[in-house]
């Protein structure tokens, strides 16, 4: 056995003595009061926080405190012995419950340490690393806030394996002030909020360290927002170029749409492909998405109506729609020949050369007045959706495609933000 480190000036004790008659197996205060366990926390790093995976990675150096009668000496304060003397000692099996993988650090040693005070106050510390599960609530990543648990939050739950309440009992050292080093961190994507320490009141003694993490949401502004919401600017770009302009408006359509497509598959590549439930992201890819298309669309119509247009102006054949529009122009009715004068119709721009015709004529049967009444209400309204100038196509998309857009991103920031 050897001792290595010690405080005070007294004579040290010997450990053969303090050990004497000690059984490792059952716990201090056996058959009386439960082992209180006082516990604080350093930790030096909190790193991989993953999205795909629902954990981070944390180093710690966790401390237990607790007394143990069978262990008290006098004269000195404290003495540190080698950590291989625990397995001479009764110590707590505790263990983070909802770690996915641990490892002690043993460099250039197992990094743990045994300290006995003259008290019978005994310090068992060492340091980890853990994997830990973390429940997040990406509706709104990469805003990612809650209710009062607004945020990733993850919390750490330190449990005794084999003891329940009437044995061992947690308490945190100093509340909020046992857990050291979360000010300090730095981490790519977070930044830390607040924390706060938890005693759960169970059928086992059970410590929680809660924090909880807001994402930084300028870095995929620029990585995406920016990028999206300039591809739609740029879409806008084919209002002001005229119809007649195939090639550049088609170009436009065509570089857009496929880059707003691989924006849409780079956002999702970092996070699980088992997530299917929709993110704020999502939301507003999804609407630059709508736009682009949009733009493209627009550009279908204008030109397919002004095409329309144009061929209706050259001399040809009339058009024919259906044989109860051409008997809308009747001219005359002798004996049973019935002649019809066929006006040219455009496909964009549907008008009747002579008025609604008169569905009250006395001549005309009760069926016959019911088909000239629907129709004459069908005229009506096709001539409202009839597009009479191609030209305005382009001037109205010029308006209403960047107002519906802010007004769109006004709601969406507003909503995801402090909703």
């Amino acid at each position: 056995l050897q001792l290595l480190h010690s405080r005070g000036t007294a004579s040290l004790p010997g450990f053969e003595n303090l050990t004497m008659g000690y059984n490792k197996y059952l716990r201090p205060y056996f058959g009386g009061e439960p082992v209180q366990i006082a516990m604080s926390l350093d930790i030096a790093s909190i790193s991989s926080i993953s999205e795909s995976d629902m954990d981070y990675i944390a180093t710690i150096s966790l401390r237990q405190y607790w007394t143990d009668p069978h262990l008290v000496f006098h004269g000195n304060e404290s003495f540190t012995l080698d950590a291989r003397l625990l397995e001479l000692l009764w110590v707590p099996d505790t263990y983070i419950v909802v770690s996915k993988r641990s490892f002690l650090h043993d460099v250039t040693v197992g990094n743990r340490l045994l300290r006995l005070f003259s008290n019978s106050t005994v310090l068992y510390a060492l340091r980890i690393t853990t994997t830990v599960a973390c429940n997040m609530d990406l509706s709104k990543y990469p805003m990612d806030t809650q209710t009062w648990l607004s945020w990733p939050q993850c919390s750490q739950p330190v449990l005794l394996r084999g003891y329940d309440e009437s044995d061992v009992t947690f308490l945190w050292l100093r509340g909020n002030d046992s857990v050291q080093g979360l000010e300090g961190l730095q981490l790519s994507q977070y930044r830390l909020e607040r924390y706060h320490t938890l005693v759960s009141r169970s059928s086992y003694p059970r410590l929680i360290l809660q924090f909880e993490l807001r994402r930084n949401v300028l870095y995929f502004i620029l990585e995406t927002y920016v990028p999206s919401t300039l591809l739609v600017m740029l879409s806008w770009v084919s209002f002001w170029i005229t119809l007649d302009s195939v090639p550049a408006r088609t170009c436009i359509g065509v570089t857009t749409v496929p880059s707003m497509t691989t924006l849409m598959i780079g956002s999702r590549s970092s996070l699980s492909k088992t997530s299917c439930f929709i993110k704020a992201i999502d939301v507003y890819l999804g609407v630059c998405f709508s736009f682009i298309f949009g733009a493209f669309v627009e550009y279908a119509v204008a030109h397919y109506t002004s095409s329309q247009k144009c061929a209706a102006k050259v001399p040809g054949p009339a058009n024919e729609l259906t044989e109860e529009m051409e008997e809308v122009n009747i001219t005359n009715i002798l004996n049973n020949s019935i002649t019809s004068y066929k006006q040219k119709i455009s496909f964009t721009s549907i008008e009747i050369s002579s008025d609604n015709v008169n569905c009250s004529d006395l001549t005309m049967k009760s069926h016959e007045k019911i088909k000239c009444v629907l129709r004459n209400k069908m005229h009506r309204i096709i001539g409202y959706f009839t597009i009479q100038n191609p030209g305005n196509v382009d001037h109205y998309s010029k308006l209403l495609f960047p107002l519906f857009f802010m007004v769109i991103n006004m709601f969406y920031w507003a909503y995801y933000l402090y909703f």
